[in-house]
């Protein structure tokens, strides 16, 4: 029914326990679902062939060794074995919740993207998929940790077949804004957008930022990150799962009847912010002439956000 698709970080340490973690626990969303790792990261060809899923080595990447976003998502559509895909971290572990919610959802449009808001929930030792409750004890230990986060934290996205192929532009992985621009792209195709958060517990394993030179602030910050806000112009391509077309319940699916308010808002605050920094482009000189520094209004973002 679903193939399941991700790119690793190396296989060392914590990440190496809550990536086996993420992975075991795709593997159970149902008995015939397909995981495929991109990526020739140390030990991913090791692990897939331990757990029998399939291993793409062959993944481009930008002059800093970081995964471009197309020829994952490309290559997944291209290699899937059903018409139901998702990409999801690999630090997410998705327990039967999720499996549920998606045959719902499924059986509810044809053309969709699924989304839903993550548990950050610290988990330091591997989970014993032996244990007939391993799911709902994943899942009792990221709600008593309470520690959702916002909307525009977006980890899985469960879509139908061919919604993004030849569409995603040069964002890289791991680094903000993809997941936005994925959420926005979905909007603009004409595909229903439906967060899944009431019914779906994912539950993200707390890391470090080990994995990149400058940690968290590179993540963030750095030069890639840049490239990624731009792609993103300013907030015209960018959007959470506020802007969810419909939200899936326990009672079944709604309308999310405040998207078209909160696509205005952030349109409006986008026209703002780029005023803002024409502003600052054109007065310059001046500024600097007069040694004036550069100061951001209260509640404008900054560029890229």
């Amino acid at each position: 029914m679903i193939t399941f698709f991700s790119t690793p970080k190396p296989f060392r340490g914590h990440i190496d326990v809550i990536q086996r973690n993420a992975i075991q626990s795709w593997m159970r969303v149902r008995a015939d679902a397909e995981v495929i790792l991109f990526g020739d990261d140390e030990g991913a060809a090791e692990v897939a062939r331990e757990f029998g899923i399939r291993h793409v080595p062959q993944v481009e990447r930008n002059e800093f060794g970081t995964k471009y976003l197309a020829s994952i998502f490309d290559r997944a559509n291209e290699l899937a074995r059903y018409e139901l895909l998702c990409y999801v971290n690999c630090d997410i572990v998705l327990t039967e919740d999720f499996g549920a919610a998606l045959e719902r959802v499924a059986a509810w449009s044809r053309k969709f993207l699924m989304v839903g808001r993550r548990w950050d929930t610290d988990i330091t030792a591997a989970l014993d998929f032996a244990q007939r409750d391993w799911s709902a004890r994943a899942r009792q230990q990221a709600l008593a940790a309470n520690r959702p986060r916002s909307s525009e934290w977006i980890d899985y996205f469960a879509f139908s077949r061919g919604l993004y192929v030849g569409n995603t532009l040069g964002f890289v992985i791991g680094r903000p804004g993809w997941d936005n621009w994925l959420v926005w792209y979905a909007r603009r195709a004409g595909a229903s957008v439906v967060n899944a958060s009431e019914v779906v517990v994912a539950v993200h394993q707390n890391h470090d930022y080990a994995y990149h030179p400058d940690g968290e602030q590179g993540v963030w910050h750095g030069e890639e990150a840049q490239e990624n806000y731009a792609l993103l112009q300013g907030l015209r391509h960018y959007a959470t799962m506020e802007n969810a077309t419909h939200h899936l319940s326990y009672d079944g699916m709604k309308p999310n009847r405040r998207h078209w308010f909160v696509q205005f808002k952030r349109r409006t605050k986008g026209v703002a912010s780029r005023a803002w920094f024409a502003l600052l482009g054109a007065t310059r000189p001046a500024r600097h002439a007069l040694g004036i520094r550069q100061e951001r209004p209260a509640g404008m973002p900054k560029r890229g956000q």
